[in-house]
């Protein structure tokens, strides 16, 4: 019985999914909107409040419990927009991406550290301590690539801003690492417990083990897919490599006192740069996963909505000091972004809108904090967590309207869009 409840909530999210989508469309918001609000309905806040299994995701437990399916959509969206690493693009846009993301992810850190740190020193160390306030603020650089790249596919958005928009929101992760590891080795030194070794040496070994990882399988990849020649069975091997990725990104391992760790994001995000860059049917592959993980990243969002919780709204302190976190960390980005595209001489619509695109905020920064919350004491680490929630519940819900309407402004959208199949066919 327990295995015919899963297959019907996840019927019931894929159906509840789709269904919003249609909704939200009649009012102009993005797909990906509607896929949230579906998760939120089908929850533990609406329909799972009836406790009838099999009828609703009944608790954050029952909703954590298919957490294999997001982390498999993430890895699929980060070897997507790996691909997007191709050299022939990034001769034109690739300095400009690397310059503009430094300047939006430490605009970011900057801006919310310096306005809760301010809030630390006027409400004191027993509400809101200076430790939680830095880890915020480092938190702050991450972006999410999901709601950014479903905005982007539905829209089929092209131009200078979509062009420059992946790689600045794939690097922002790398550069968020690293902003993080700093950080947190500040706050922790607050807390008189700190091993700045650990705290150096584990996340650049993340990253440049996961981009290493990531590499090789890409060029194994690549190999192997020249043994097969049917258009079914290369898209298994694509899937294949995708999933054999995920998997190795998982593992953790300790040598002489360091924990060895790897990011899915960073390691899919390699897969697909050198795939794309070392097969030379790789457009055509890319069209075909595209298509197979359609309803993979419907499940994602939904389940990311049902995983929303609303209790953060029940603390006074959380609301304020989260407002404060969300509203500066936006200024932060807008700043950042606006200024690196103007010292990289980048194209108007480029300076003036890539930073709304860049407000979206999820996994990474979720991740973050549970780092936060299983090595601070409980106060600190219910603080910082609670924060990121309630944040990621606005971003997630606001963010892809946002980017559509910047990317919309900038002329990357067009008003049309593709007619269905069953347009084309009663012409």
């Amino acid at each position: 019985m327990e295995h015919a409840y899963i297959m019907i909530n996840l019927a019931l999210a894929l159906g509840a999914g789709l269904t919003m989508s249609r909704f939200v469309k009649l009012i102009g918001l993005p797909a990906v909107t509607g896929y949230l609000i579906a998760g939120i309905l089908i929850g533990p806040y609406c329909l799972g409040r009836l406790g009838i299994e099999g009828f609703g995701l009944i608790s954050y437990e029952n909703v954590t419990s298919y957490s294999i399916i997001s982390e498999t959509a993430l890895g699929f969206i980060a070897f997507t927009i790996g691909n997007e690493f191709r050299l022939a693009d990034l001769k034109k846009v690739g300095k400009q991406a690397v310059i503009v993301s430094i300047f939006e992810a430490l605009s970011a850190v900057i801006v919310v550290d310096a306005v809760l740190i301010s809030v630390h020193f006027i409400v004191g160390e027993e509400v809101f301590p200076l430790s939680a306030a830095i880890t915020l603020g480092a938190i702050a650089a991450a972006t999410a690539p999901a709601a950014t790249l479903m905005v982007v596919r539905q829209y089929k958005a092209k131009g200078p801003v979509t062009s420059i928009l992946l790689p600045v929101v794939a690097l922002d992760d790398a550069i968020g690492l690293i902003a993080f590891a700093i950080s947190f080795g500040v706050a922790k030194s607050l807390t008189g417990s700190v091993n700045a070794v650990t705290l150096l040496v584990e996340p650049i070994l993340e990253i440049v083990l996961s981009l290493a990882g990531g590499a090789l399988l890409g060029w194994l990849f690549t190999l192997s897919e020249r043994f097969f020649y049917s258009r079914s069975k290369r898209l298994a091997v694509s899937v294949t490599f995708v999933f054999l990725t995920i998997a190795l990104s998982m593992l953790e391992f300790e040598v002489c006192g360091v924990k060895i760790g790897f990011s899915s994001l960073l390691a899919c995000m390699m897969l697909g740069t050198v795939f794309c860059n070392t097969c030379d049917f790789s457009f055509e592959l890319m069209d075909r996963v595209d298509r197979w993980t359609a309803p993979l990243f419907v499940l994602f969002f939904v389940l990311s909505g049902a995983e929303l919780q609303f209790n953060v709204f029940f603390d006074v302190r959380i609301l304020i000091i989260g407002l404060l976190y969300i509203v500066f960390r936006c200024v932060g980005k807008q700043i950042g972004a606006s200024t690196g595209s103007l010292v990289m001489k980048c194209e108007p619509q480029v300076t003036k809108y890539l930073g709304v695109t860049l407000f979206p905020q999820a996994g990474v920064a979720l991740g973050m904090s549970l780092n936060a919350l299983s090595v601070f004491p409980p106060f600190e680490g219910q603080i910082i967590r609670n924060i990121v929630l309630f944040g990621v519940l606005v971003y997630e819900l606001v963010g892809p309207l946002l980017t559509k309407i910047a990317l919309t402004k900038a002329g990357e959208i067009t008003a049309e869009e593709r007619a269905s199949a069953r347009v084309k066919n009663a012409k």
